[in-house]
């Protein structure tokens, strides 16, 4: 599959990823030494949700359209409060836009932190430096964002997140997830890592679990939400995320939030969740 940015922003997959984006960020935000944000497939920063691109399949609908401006329940509202804090003024303007990671990043992060922003494609990394213009804190880099994940770690700060969130145009980049995480503990055992994945085979993403078991390194968390059936020739239905090194009590607000956002983006009766460590600490 092809999972650019630009043609799914704003939807399920989106929600589950930023909304623990936010909560990474402020749990790191709550210590006064300074932290690190790597991105390595950044994409633009900002998505215009009129552009054709948006427009082809307009998934922000039956996404973060359905959390704006709704009633949250009370154990939920302050888990989402820093995602809509954003998310809310833009998706309501005149010209309704979305914020990707670097602009999520950029907001939930102080004066002392520092973010890297890294984009491979010609046209998004235009489009990500306009975005980042005039901040001091950030740096976007028109790099693959594999071989910059490897140089980025461990950066000067000691502290932070590695955010991957590849295309999947190929299917090498699930091995690559696995590579570039063991070469990144090998350097920076400590740090925190992100990494998203699509769900359309069954299969092969519990090959990639294995393949994670199999390195050795401890603290894996599987998070992962589906709206519908899993059909292979299907659109999207489910998604998830890995992390590696979360904060304690990431646990925790997961096991309020997921269930929250798989009945509230449902789309059909096999909405589901699932929160499982692949390997505890």
């Amino acid at each position: 599959m092809n999972y650019r940015h630009a043609f799914h922003a704003g939807n399920f997959a989106d929600v589950l990823k930023h909304a623990l984006l936010c909560r990474i960020l402020v749990h790191l935000a709550a210590k006064d030494t300074p932290f690190r944000v790597i991105d390595t497939h950044a994409g633009t920063g900002v998505y215009d949700l009129t552009s054709s691109a948006a427009q082809r399949s307009p998934e922000w609908r039956d996404g973060i359209a359905r959390l704006v401006g709704t009633h949250l329940p009370e154990e939920v509202a302050p888990l989402l409060a820093p995602y809509l804090a954003l998310a809310a003024p833009m998706l309501s303007a005149e010209r309704p836009t979305y914020p990707g990671s670097p602009r999520i990043a950029l907001a939930l992060t102080r004066t002392q932190d520092r973010l890297s922003f890294v984009e491979k494609h010609p046209d998004d990394i235009i489009g990500l430096k306009a975005a980042i213009a005039g901040d001091r804190r950030a740096k976007a880099l028109h790099l693959d964002g594999w071989t910059a994940w490897n140089a980025q770690v461990p950066p000067p700060e000691r502290r932070g997140l590695v955010l991957v969130d590849p295309p999947f145009e190929a299917d090498s980049d699930w091995q690559r997830m696995v590579d570039g995480l063991i070469q990144s503990a090998r350097k920076w055992a400590g740090g925190i890592v992100m990494l998203w994945y699509p769900v359309k085979d069954p299969a092969t993403v519990e090959r990639f679990f294995d393949a994670l078991e199999a390195t050795g390194i401890r603290k894996i968390l599987r998070l992962e939400l589906a709206v519908d059936q899993v059909r292979p020739d299907g659109p999207l239905a489910a998604t998830g995320v890995i992390m590696v090194n979360p904060p304690h009590r990431l646990e925790t607000e997961a096991r309020l939030l997921l269930p929250f956002l798989a009945r509230r983006l449902a789309r059909s009766r096999d909405a589901a969740t699932c929160i499982e460590w692949i390997v505890a600490e």
